[in-house]
């Protein structure tokens, strides 16, 4: 992606490690929540990838087809998963992003991988951008504690708290904005 190299690795890092707490979080007691932490470590790895300075690793021609093939079956998952619920509509949105953006960097020539063109916020980018943004503030909304744990309760598993399950998403939504708008 495009932009200064230290704010690249910040992203590669944010993303890097929600994908290894939504890793943390397949091994949870709840099926539904593996399905989705499997999708989330996915998209969050996928995303550290994609982050990486191109100063530091540059990847071949051949790298974008592949990432938007498996996003592109994340993203027919995603819409199978949907007819269960519409909370999978996100991962759809997500997966689909993703594979925007590989097409995208697949087309464009090898020198624009290494600085922005300048022809402005195409159309789709700017749509992503606003569900991404919009997203990110309700995320961030939802994270306000409505109270706190009950007493007595039975101590909670690291893969099976919500809340820190809400905090990994919107770090992915954070991540999203941030590569989209580097494109």
């Amino acid at each position: 992606m495009h932009g200064p190299v230290s704010t690249a690795w910040l992203l590669v890092a944010l993303c890097a490690l929600t994908g290894a707490y939504c890793l943390l979080r397949m091994r949870s007691a709840v099926e539904e929540q593996r399905r989705a932490a499997g999708g989330e470590a996915l998209m969050g790895f996928g995303m550290a990838a994609m982050a990486v300075p191109a100063a530091v690793f540059t990847p071949p021609r051949w790298a974008w087809p592949v990432y938007a093939a498996v996003f592109g079956a994340a993203a027919l998952r995603a819409l199978w998963a949907a007819r269960g619920g519409p909370h999978h509509l996100h991962h759809l949105v997500g997966s689909a992003a993703m594979v925007y953006m590989a097409v995208a960097m697949a087309a464009a020539p090898p020198a624009a991988h290494h600085a922005h063109g300048g022809t402005g916020v195409p159309l789709l980018t700017g749509a992503l951008l606003l569900y991404f943004t919009g997203y990110v503030l309700l995320s961030g909304a939802r994270l306000v504690p409505a109270a706190g744990p009950a007493a007595g309760s039975a101590p909670v598993r690291w893969g099976d708290r919500p809340e820190l399950a809400r905090a990994c998403r919107l770090s992915m939504g954070i991540g999203m904005v941030a590569m989209l708008l580097a494109m």
